[in-house]
C-alpha cells in the first residue's frame, strides 16, 4: 500500500491546528474545517500552560511568539482566603530545563498564534461549516461538508472537540461526565505584584486563584460544586463571581472590583471523559478533548491535546502504511500518559467534594507532573 497523502482535520482548536501544522510541514495535503465562522479566536478568558505544552508549541515553530504574548513564572502560592501566603512551591520543568515551567497568556491569544501559522502552511481552511463522515473502507473515507461537496481523504483526524460529532458518527459512544465541579473564569487587570498563580482552598469555594497572562493581564477562577446551569441568568454571572470572589483577600479585592460585565465571564462544569479500548474507527482518529477531557485540576487539557497531535503527526509522516496497527500504537502510546493525568485531576476534585483533609495531593501532583517530564 501506498502512503496516505491526504487528510481531512475537524476542528480547528489548539490539537487540529497544531497537527495541521506538522502534518503540512511534512508535505501532506491538509484541510481543516472548522464549524464556527470566526475559528474560535475571541473564546476563553486565559490559559496556563506548563513546560509539556510549550515544549509542543515549540516545536510548531511558535514558541518565541507564545513567549513574548504570555508571562512566564516558575512557582505556585498556597495563600489562606484572607491572602496570607502559606507556601510557595517551585514548579517542575515538564518541558526540561530550556523551557519555562509555566506561562500563562490570553487564550485569544494562543489561539491567534496557532491561526497565524496554520494559514501560513498551507493547508486549505474551510470555515463555518460542518463535516460528516458518509462511508470509509481500507483505504479512505468520503466525508460531505455542510457548505456543500464531498470529498475523499485518505484520513480523517477528529479534533473537534468535547462533544465531538465526528466521534459519535464512527459509532464512538463515550461521552463526557460530570464530575460534580464547576468553575467560574474573568479575565482581568493584574494588580501590582501578581507575578505567579495563587491558589487559596476554603472560604466559599473549594478554589479560588488566578493566573498571570502578560504584563498587565490575568485570568481568575473560583471552582464550586456545579449547580444547574438553567439555575444562573446569564446576566447575572458577573453578580455570582463577584459574590464567591469578594470572600478572598490579597489580590482578590482588586481583582473583583473588575467583575463587572456577564458577558465576559464563563461558568462550565468539570467534565471527565477517556475513550478507552482504542481511539479510531476505520481510518477516522481522535485527538485532543474528542478522545479525553479532565478538570483543569493539573493544568493539562491543552498540553495532552497537544502532545497527541504531535505523537499523531510523527507517527503519521514517519509510517510506509497507515493501517490499524499504526493507529492502534498511537492509542497505546497515549492513553499510558493520558490516563494517570485524567484519574490524578478526577481524584483531586473527588478528595475536595468529599472533604477529605489528608489526601496527598502534593505527593499526587508531583508523582503526575515528574511522569510527564519525559517525552511523549
Amino acid at each position: 500500500m501506498s502512503t496516505p497523502r491526504t487528510v481531512l482535520v475537524v476542528g480547528g482548536g489548539a490539537a487540529g491546528n497544531a497537527v495541521t501544522i506538522l502534518l503540512r510541514r511534512a508535505g501532506l495535503t491538509v484541510d481543516l474545517v472548522e464549524a464556527k465562522d470566526d475559528w474560535n479566536a475571541t473564546a476563553g478568558s486565559g490559559i496556563t500552560l506548563q513546560g509539556n505544552a510549550l515544549r509542543v508549541l515549540r516545536e510548531l515553530g511558535v514558541w518565541e511568539r507564545v513567549k513574548a504574548s504570555g508571562f512566564a513564572f516558575g512557582s505556585v502560592g498556597i495563600t489562606t482566603p484572607d491572602g496570607d501566603v502559606l507556601h510557595v512551591q517551585r514548579d517542575l520543568r515538564t518541558g526540561g530545563d530550556e523551557l519555562p515551567a509555566t506561562v500563562g497568556m490570553q487564550r485569544p491569544r494562543l489561539q491567534q498564534i496557532l491561526i497565524e501559522a496554520v494559514r501560513a502552511s498551507g493547508a486549505t481552511i474551510r470555515l463555518g461549516t460542518t463535516a460528516t463522515v458518509l462511508d470509509q473502507d481500507a483505504t479512505g473515507v468520503t466525508v460531505r461538508f455542510g457548505d456543500a461537496g464531498e470529498h475523499r481523504y485518505d484520513l480523517v483526524i477528529a479534533a473537534d472537540g468535547l462533544g465531538s460529532a465526528t466521534r459519535a458518527q464512527v459509532g464512538i459512544t463515550d461521552k463526557p461526565e460530570p464530575t460534580g465541579m464547576a468553575i467560574w473564569r474573568v479575565a482581568a487587570p493584574r494588580p501590582v505584584g501578581v507575578e505567579r498563580t495563587d491558589l487559596a482552598y476554603g472560604g466559599p469555594a473549594f478554589i479560588a486563584g488566578y493566573c498571570p497572562t502578560s504584563d498587565t493581564t490575568l485570568y481568575a477562577y473560583v471552582v464550586e460544586r456545579n449547580r444547574d446551569r438553567g439555575s444562573i441568568p446569564p446576566d447575572t454571572y458577573a453578580d455570582e463571581m463577584r459574590r464567591l470572589a469578594s470572600a478572598y483577600g490579597g489580590a482578590w479585592p482588586a481583582i473583583t472590583a473588575t467583575i463587572t460585565d456577564p458577558s465576559k465571564v464563563n461558568y462550565t462544569w468539570f467534565d471527565r471523559m477517556l475513550v478507552e479500548g482504542s481511539w479510531h474507527r476505520g481510518r477516522v482518529v481522535l485527538i485532543g478533548d474528542a478522545a479525553h477531557c479532565c478538570p483543569p485540576t493539573l493544568a493539562q487539557g491543552a498540553a495532552l491535546s497537544l502532545e497527541d497531535a504531535w505523537v499523531l503527526a510523527q507517527l503519521l509522516t514517519e509510517a510506509e502504511d497507515w493501517d490499524e496497527e499504526l493507529l492502534q500504537s498511537y492509542y497505546e502510546r497515549r492513553i499510558a500518559r493520558v490516563r494517570p493525568v485524567v484519574e490524578a485531576s478526577v481524584r483531586i476534585g473527588r478528595w475536595q467534594l468529599d472533604g477529605v483533609r489528608d489526601a496527598d495531593v502534593p505527593g499526587l501532583m508531583a508523582r503526575t507532573m515528574t511522569m510527564l517530564r519525559e517525552l511523549p
